[in-house]
């Protein structure tokens, strides 16, 4: 027997809930497992499907009981997933109409956050997030216009792979604005969410808005260019913008080297989608029953797609030219960088507050989503860090079109350098796994679970900080020098006395003496929080053309500051205080 959704003239029910009444996050399930292969790539897995996406055997309600219909056949990306072997559980609970990015808006009740019951889980595709948080599935299907694949994704601490559009089929899935929708993953770990896209993906000719995708295969190198925005936002969450530091300073730890980018034309995109005649296309995606029964359709969704009744064809071109040239200048920001870091969400609200204000947090929610498909950029979320309060936190990574695999990697890499455990489940993570897609050859190891870090100064060996790095179990594995292109400066007014080491134009400077010490990742972050301005972490380039992460000295601290490189060195420095040394 199938459970269904009730419908009627006393309205919808909500269904599956816990003995005192909670709704939780499934709105239909069969009664074992659908499973029609025992073979294939996801073999053993189990799976669950965001109730806008047809399932032969199960109603499609997209959140709303008078719309529901029975599909004469499962989604295309549906039937991939059960040839490759994956069971498919049931469907989950969502904002209703894909409408929304909190997973309140629903009337079979709000889908609780998996780690904390009493804040959002994050929308529209919130009960998807939740099954594989709480480990009640291995992997689920979400769809992504917004940003509904990867805030419920950063908000429950698992991973969210937004791909690139048109790269699975989205026939037999109910629209929500369908030139821009996307199917979504949610896993707990990234080499599972890749192996269900190298499952899914493949051209639909049924789809209109299929493409034959030619993906990049070349991971990015350990050196990725990540841009980071140059002004941002968390809403007053000061936890937030503390953890999103925190990411920076991961990502650099990793050799990844940041680049401020000029946030404007992806906020002005962003603002496109529902100020702007764009929203048109959520009233037409469901017009002959909207129009038929917009009665039924529940509040702040009702006026979202009503807002779409309002616009003509002229207003609507208006609206493509402006996003049009908001993608040109965007565009510009691919020449210095290889990958855009955000916060998957700003900010983690409770679901009383969203529910007091549910136009304006939902909207606040989307700050770092809403463009990606409209730029048509693909897309991955990865947890990053549980904050001091409990709430998990994630980043998101974002690309060109195409670069879905190269996405994975990092995001794989990222993820693994967090030591965070799966989900809500408290389990360990899995060993990292290489990316489907990628050639082989030119993937860079796993990160390790240490970084390497270049000491100049106080740190040394012996010198009064060195203690800083073991007391963090840091080892020392080199004595070398950097590049001749430093000038080295005794900095006024340290205590305990330290240097500053500045970059210079090539040929212009010295090469000055340094160790390499290694440390455990897990307590890199917290070394690097000792690190006080003007000092703090950069890239810097070795005598045999290698680099690592080291100490550096922001320029406008050099003034006043002795040049010391004639030394060579901190050591040869601080011995020449000394009486009875001469100077160099």
């Amino acid at each position: 027997m199938v459970h269904n959704i009730p419908a009627g003239p006393d309205g919808p029910k909500p269904l599956n809930t816990s003995p005192d009444g909670a709704p939780q996050a499934w709105l239909s399930r069969f009664p074992e497992p659908l499973c029609q292969s025992a073979t294939g790539s996801l073999a053993g897995l189990r799976f669950a499907v965001k109730d806008n996406i047809d399932a032969l055997g199960l109603p499609t309600t997209a959140a709303c009981a008078e719309f529901a219909y029975a599909p004469t056949a499962h989604a295309t990306v549906v039937q991939k997933l059960l040839d490759s072997g994956a069971a498919l559980v049931g469907k989950t609970n969502l904002d209703q109409f894909a409408c929304g990015l909190n997973g309140t808006r629903s009337p079979y009740g709000a889908v609780p956050n998996a780690l904390d019951a009493a804040y959002v889980s994050g929308g529209s595709s919130a009960g998807s997030a939740y099954v594989v948080a709480t480990g009640q599935v291995d992997f689920a299907l979400g769809t992504d216009t917004a940003g509904s694949g990867r805030v419920p994704a950063g908000l429950n601490n698992i991973v969210g792979i937004k791909p690139s559009k048109g790269m699975i089929s989205a026939r037999g899935v109910v629209p929500a604005a369908q030139s821009v929708d996307c199917v979504s993953i949610f896993a707990r770990t990234v080499d599972v969410a890749a192996r269900v896209l190298q499952a899914a993906r493949g051209y639909d000719p049924l789809d209109p808005y299929s493409r034959d995708l030619q993906l990049a295969t070349r991971a990015w190198p350990e050196g990725v260019r990540f841009g980071v925005p140059s002004t941002l936002e968390f809403f007053g969450d000061v936890a937030a913008e503390q953890a999103f530091t925190q990411s920076i300073d991961r990502l650099r730890a990793m050799g990844g080297v940041p680049v401020s980018i000029d946030y404007t034309p992806l906020a002005q995109t962003a603002a496109l989608l529902y100020e702007s005649a764009l929203v048109a296309e959520r009233y037409a995606a469901i017009r002959p029953f909207f129009d038929a029964h917009e009665d039924v359709v529940i509040e702040p969704v009702r006026s979202i797609i009503a807002k779409g009744r309002q616009y003509s064809a002229a207003d609507l071109y208006h609206a493509q030219t402006q996003l049009r040239a908001y993608g040109q200048q965007a565009a510009r920001m691919w020449s210095s960088i290889d990958v855009l870091l955000v916060p998957t969400a700003p900010t983690h609200y409770t679901i009383a507050q969203m529910q007091a204000d549910p136009v304006v947090l939902n909207r606040n929610l989307g700050a770092y989503t809403n463009f990606v498909n409209l730029l048509d950029y693909a897309a991955i979320s990865v947890p990053s860090t549980l904050r001091a309060d409990g709430l998990p936190f994630g980043i998101t990574f974002i690309g060109p079109c195409g670069s879905d695999w190269q996405l994975a990697e990092l995001g794989q890499r990222y993820h693994h350098a967090t030591g965070l455990t799966l989900g809500a489940t408290g389990a360990p993570l899995p060993a990292p796994q290489p990316v489907p897609g990628l050639v082989p050859s030119l993937v860079p190891p796993p990160i390790a679970s240490t970084v390497r870090v270049a000491v100049v100064g106080a740190h040394l060996s012996g010198m009064p900080l060195n203690s800083q790095l073991t007391e963090r179990q840091a080892r020392l594995v080199a004595k070398t020098e950097t590049a001749p292109d430093y000038k080295f400066y005794a900095l006024p007014g340290t205590v305990p006395p330290k240097p500053g080491l500045l970059r210079v134009a090539r040929g212009q400077g010295s090469r000055i003496a340094l160790e390499v010490w290694e440390m455990p990742v897990v307590h890199y972050g917290s070394f690097v929080a000792l690190i006080p301005a003007p000092l703090g972490i950069g890239t810097l380039q070795l005598n045999d053309g290698t680099c690592v992460q080291g100490f550096v000295c922001e320029p406008l601290a050099l003034e006043g500051a002795t040049d010391i490189s004639a030394y060579g060195g901190w050591r040869a420095y601080i011995a020449s205080l000394s009486p009875s040394h001469p100077t160099p």
